[in-house]
């Protein structure tokens, strides 16, 4: 039905930068919101960044200042830019989505990515 295919991550020093993309195809009518997740071995999922289609976004306060989810992006598409990268950043990245399908109205759904890993080393 929906796919959400994540690009980017890798490893990086302390300090540095990366970008992640993640784009949604298949029976995608419109997106309500995009976003990111992150786990890290032995903690919980835990929100990062997260945009609605009216472009509001909202960042978990340990982000706050150095990731962004840039407002001009393409349809069905969603980057986290991370700068200052931290050791502690280190974690499985997901994309997720919150949105309508299409021939199903006024219902919406969330889809996750497989994920990407993102180390940072000290």
């Amino acid at each position: 039905q929906v796919q959400l295919v994540e690009s980017g991550g890798g490893l990086v020093q302390a300090g540095g930068s990366l970008r992640l993309s993640c784009a949604a195809s298949g029976s995608v009518f419109s997106v309500d919101a995009m976003g990111w997740y992150r786990q890290a071995p032995g903690k919980q999922r835990e929100l990062v960044a997260t945009i609605t289609s009216g472009g509001t976004t909202n960042y978990a306060d340990s982000v706050k200042g150095r990731f962004t989810i840039p407002e001009d992006r393409a349809t069905n598409v969603v980057v986290l830019q991370m700068d200052s990268l931290k050791p502690e950043d280190t974690a499985i990245y997901y994309c997720y989505a919150h949105l309508e399908l299409v021939g199903i109205k006024n219902k919406l759904y969330d889809y996750w990515g497989q994920g990407t890993q993102v180390t940072v080393s000290s």
